[in-house]
């Protein structure tokens, strides 16, 4: 099995993206035909958002749950194993799909026809329209710390921009502060999300 996943190129991760998505089309064109319609534009945008989402929560969680625990029990020799390759790495790909989250969900939100409503938190349209606000305000406050404050204060803190020694330390503070605020924020915000989906 190992042998064939490596024919067939899974060690790289491109391979593995590109097949993901060959192969979600063709079950799609198998259990729907290619009734490219209005509903199913729809659809793609609500599904990239849910994908843009995953790898933004996933990478917050990451970073929360794993990375930040974790560094004071890593030697010190090891460190910029993490703060030089992994974590630029990370931030690359967590405020892409940040702001990937983001536009998605305002085109989705478009297509839908409730943008205006969800985004004013119009009360004369409850129920799903003012659950889908409050998890896009959340979102969008999120994107704006992600964009604004914790990228800003993370190139301090890896030295990709210069910075004093206490600069660093400042910002570091202010960024993981951000990132746990974030965290604290993903909670109601995918409750929202999912409860516009499923309760209303």
């Amino acid at each position: 099995m190992v042998d064939l996943l490596e024919k067939i190129g899974l060690g790289k991760l491109n391979n593995a993206l590109i097949y993901g998505v060959v192969i979600a089309l063709v079950l799609a064109i198998l259990s729907r035909g290619l009734a490219l319609d209005y509903g199913w534009w729809a659809f793609l945008f609500r599904w990239l958002h849910v994908l843009s989402g995953v790898m933004w929560i996933g990478i917050l969680w990451y970073f929360n749950f794993v990375q930040i625990p974790t560094m004071p029990q890593i030697p010190n020799e090891l460190k910029p194993a993490v703060s030089k390759h992994i974590a630029p790495a990370a931030l690359f790909w967590f405020r892409w799909a940040a702001l990937s989250t983001v536009i998605t969900g305002l085109i989705l939100a478009h297509m839908n026809g409730y943008l205006f409503d969800a985004l004013m938190l119009n009360k004369l349209a409850p129920g799903k329209n003012l659950a889908i606000g409050i998890g896009m305000w959340l979102g969008l406050i999120m994107a704006y710390n992600v964009w604004m404050i914790i990228w800003p204060n993370q190139q301090k803190a890896l030295g990709l921009v210069d910075a004093t020694a206490e600069e660093k330390a400042a910002a570091a503070k202010v960024a993981m502060l951000t990132s746990r605020f974030n965290t604290m924020f993903s909670v109601p915000m995918l409750y929202f999300m999912v409860a516009a989906q499923n309760i209303y």
